[in-house]
This record gives structure tokens, C-alpha cells and sequence, in this order.
């Protein structure tokens, strides 16, 4: 059983398409106009069939979401779950000529000398992981985190890395994880989006490629949600305060009953039967969003779990929409790439990993204590991370970190993966991978197989090709699975 859709020609509702992507409903909207004559398993759609109905996956999942907390600008992971005592050892003294001939002229010319952390490192749990200082909430829960240290990228830069890491390449447009998988697995909820991405006080860099569903149907994007926003409503027109709720219903019966009519004189048009389903659940989305996003709801402790931050409002808003049903909830720490610490990285790294560590933590034990965090699956981590080196600054007081990509981390947790584990190491001055290195596609392919997928085999064609997530790469890495 593969998954393999024909791209639906173009058409005259593409403009209409791109004002529509304008507005957050409206992605919702696009449902209809961009339905296939096919489903994603390749059979003939039944009459009034959405395109977001729910399918079965290749084989049983272990997971059935993602909770993706994303540090965008790129963690330093000598600082936080990457402990090498060989830096503080030369903390001060230059590179050897051997390491610095190996670099790229770029990074060459702006390597200082080595930086080992000002953090302490301990051992925690029965597994015995070492975790920085930095995260003492998180390092309660070291015997479920799946860590990899030997995640490799491929340019050195935060727009590629992050179209790489959400999108699977760094340069071409591409439609993100979360598109792919509900392009997969449909919508579990027929109340709220399948694909959400919270993000505080704006966007991340690269804006909307992060979440973009690219060639696939828009109806699979995701729906960026500003969680920090100033308007009552986090979701723009979710309400409305000039008609009452049994009046709008009325008008929705309407509008539907003409829509049938309609679409009766002209059968086989997937784009407005699909675009009658879409408005329904426009509609749906009035009562289950409002709800969803309402955190007076929780319980008084289960607030002062998360913390009264913007990072702890963000986690309980994602695992509320976990639990209702949406299948990727990306959360940003911030807009533009807060972790982004060239300068001043002590002070910036200590801000926000205090902001972020009590929330991780608290998601963590929410999920456990829901019995939630055995199909769910939690990944912490950047576009890249950060090098051994101090960055050349005037002032040795707000030293910071460049860009790395040859040898970085990011954990998993829950979903079917090992837990207690670290996978793969750098060498002792954190240069580059000495075993075991992961590329994006390998992460990639790992994941969708957690989710029921063989990554080979989730594929669409478009412009005479068949596309995947991992293009022609991707090895599923049964080491980090249980």
C-alpha cells in the first residue's frame, strides 16, 4: 500500500488561494479547492469524502503525534546535554592548525579560541545521562530522553537549516513534516486543524516555508498560531459578536443546502464538494478552538506546573491540542532565532533556559501522568548548534558561540523511542561526529517510521516525479527505538 497522488493541474482559484493563505481560517478554507480526484492511497473518493478524512498508515505506529519544541537560532550543546571536560581543560588556548585547516574559510577566519562551559554537568536518573545545570526540570526526566549528539547539517546558515530540518532540504521548496504527515495519516479531529504551529510575538526566520505544504493541497499546511498576541482572540475571527450562535447556524444550513444544489449540477468537481466540508469545519473550529485555547480551564496546580511564561502557556496549549486530536503541534521559542547567542551567550543561555526548562519539564511529566507520553512523541532542538570556539568579540565578557553544524544535539522523548540513551558523539573538542552521524533524512525517516510510515513509500507525485520527505536519502535508525 504506497501513498502516491497525482498534483492537480492549475486552475483559476490559485489567486483566490493566495488570499485565503492570508488569513488563519482561510487556511482551513483551501480544503475543497485543492482536492484530489484521489485519495492518499490511491483509490477513487466516495461523494462528499474529505480530503482530511482519517487513513490508516503503512503498519501500526507507535506514535500517533508530534510535539516538536523548537529552539530556533540553535542551541549550544557543549552547554546543555553534550558535556566534553577536554574544552574547559583548554579553555583560552587557540584551535590546533590541524583542526583550523579543516574548516571552511568562513568559519577559519572567525574561529577564536576554545570556549569550554561555565555550566556544570551531572549525572541523573538509573540511566546516568549527564545534564547541564541549565535544565534541572528536564533532567528529572533523563531515563525517557532519546538523545542524539551526532546530528549533522548541511549549511551553516538558519534559513537552510531550518527549511532542512522542518522540510527535508535547505534550499528548494519543499512541503514540511507536518504536511506530510497529514497528507498521510488525514485529521483525527474533525474540530481543529491537523497541522499547528505556535509560535510567541511573530514568526520564526524563514517565516511560512517552516509549515508550508509546498505542492501538496494547501489544506495540509500548517496554521500558525501567534500565542503570545495581543488581540483577545489568538485565532483571528474565530468569533463572532454581530450574530448569535443558532442565527450563524442558520446561515451556514443555508449556504451548504445552495452548495449541494450546486454542486449536484456539476458532480465530480472535488474542489467545491471539498470546499463544503471545509466550511463546516470552519464552523466546528468557532466552538473546539475557543475551548481548546482557554487555560482557565486547567486546574490552578496544573498552571503552576507549566509556570506563568509565555514558554509554560505554549506547552499547555500544545499538549491541550494533543489531546484533541491534532497530529503536529510545532512550538517556536520565539520570533526570529532567539538561541541565536553569538554574543553574550552565558547571560542569554541562562535566560532562556530558564524561561523553557520548568515548561519541557512539565510537559513531560503532564504527558506521563496522562499516560499520553507512550504515543506521543516530544523532540527538543535546534537548526544547528553551536561551536567550541568563542566567537571574536572586543569584549571577552559578551563572548559568544558561531553557527554549528557538524556534530550537534537534539533529544526525543516518548513515541516509542529508547529512552535513558545518548546515540552517536562528537570528538573530545566538539568539532565534528566522531561516530555514529545522523543526517536530517535518517531523523526524518526514523520518525515517520514511528508514525506508521516507510519513508520510501509516503511519496506524491508532481511534475512527472514521485517526492518524498527524504528525497533519495534516509536510513530508519532501529538503534534509538525500543
Amino acid at each position: 500500500m504506497s501513498i502516491n497522488e497525482e498534483h492537480p493541474e492549475s486552475s483559476p482559484v490559485v489567486s483566490r488561494r493566495a488570499l485565503l493563505q492570508s488569513t488563519t481560517l482561510g487556511t482551513l478554507a483551501l480544503a475543497g479547492m485543492f482536492a484530489e480526484h484521489r485519495n492518499a492511497f490511491g483509490e477513487e473518493k466516495g461523494v462528499g469524502e474529505s480530503p482530511l478524512s482519517e487513513k490508516a498508515p503503512h503498519f501500526q505506529a507507535k506514535a500517533k503525534r508530534i510535539i516538536h519544541l523548537f529552539m530556533n537560532g540553535g542551541p549550544s550543546q557543549m552547554d546543555t546535554f553534550d558535556p566534553k571536560p577536554k574544552l574547559n581543560e583548554l579553555d583560552g588556548k587557540p584551535l590546533p592548525d590541524s583542526i583550523l585547516e579543516q574548516l571552511q574559510p568562513t568559519q577559519r577566519n572567525r574561529a577564536g579560541n576554545i570556549f569550554g562551559s561555565p555550566f556544570k554537568f551531572s549525572n541523573h536518573g538509573q540511566s546516568g545521562l549527564p545534564v547541564s545545570e541549565l535544565f534541572p526540570h528536564v533532567a528529572k526526566h533523563v531515563d525517557d530522553l532519546c538523545v542524539i549528539r551526532s546530528m549533522q547539517g548541511e549549511i551553516a546558515n538558519h534559513t537552510p537549516g531550518l527549511l532542512l530540518t522542518n522540510c527535508g532540504h535547505s534550499t528548494l521548496a519543499r512541503p514540511s513534516l507536518g504536511s506530510w504527515l497529514l497528507y498521510g495519516l488525514g485529521n483525527e479531529s474533525d474540530e481543529l486543524p491537523g497541522f499547528v504551529v505556535l509560535c510567541p510575538n511573530g514568526t520564526p526566520t524563514a517565516q511560512s516555508r517552516n509549515w508550508t505544504s509546498d505542492f501538496l493541497p494547501g489544506i495540509y499546511q500548517g496554521t500558525h498560531i501567534d500565542s503570545e498576541s495581543s488581540s483577545k482572540q489568538l485565532v483571528a475571527n474565530l468569533t463572532r459578536d454581530d450574530i448569535r450562535s443558532g442565527t450563524q447556524r442558520a446561515q451556514v444550513a443555508l449556504t451548504q443546502f445552495l452548495n449541494r444544489r450546486h454542486s449536484q449540477l456539476r458532480s465530480g468537481d472535488e474542489r467545491l464538494e471539498s470546499q463544503i466540508h471545509s466550511m463546516e469545519l470552519a464552523f466546528r473550529m468557532q466552538r473546539a478552538g475557543t475551548d481548546a485555547f482557554d487555560l482557565s480551564q486547567e486546574p490552578a496546580s496544573i498552571r503552576e506546573l507549566y509556570g506563568d511564561s509565555i514558554p509554560g502557556k505554549n506547552l499547555l496549549i500544545a499538549r491541550r491540542l494533543a489531546e484533541r486530536g491534532v497530529r503536529y503541534i510545532q512550538c517556536y521559542h520565539g520570533s526570529g532565532q532567539p538561541w541565536d547567542n553569538h554574543g553574550s551567550i552565558v547571560s542569554n543561555i541562562r535566560r532562556l533556559t530558564k524561561d523553557s526548562d520548568q515548561p519541557i519539564g512539565a510537559l513531560l511529566t503532564d504527558l506521563k501522568q496522562r499516560g499520553m507520553l507512550d504515543d506521543t512523541l516530544v523532540i527538543w532542538g535546534g537548526e544547528m548548534g553551536r561551536t567550541p570556539t568563542i566567537q571574536q568579540v572586543k569584549d571577552i565578557s559578551k563572548a559568544g558561540r558561531d553557527h554549528h553544524i557538524d556534530g550537534y544535539t537534539v533529544w526525543l522523548a516518548g513515541g516509542g523511542f529508547r529512552g535513558g540513551m545518548a546515540y552517536g558523539s562528537t570528538d573530545e573538542l566538539a568539532m565534528t561526529v566522531a561516530e555514529k552521524p545522523v543526517l536530517l533524512a535518517d531523523f526524518h525517516a526514523t520518525i515517520l517510521h514511528q508514525m506508521g510510515f516507510d519513508h520510501k513509500r509516503l511519496t506524491y507525485r508532481y511534475a512527472g516525479r514521485d517526492f518524498r520527505l527524504t528525497d533519495v536519502q534516509g536510513r530508519v535508525i532501529h538503534d534509538l527505538l525500543a
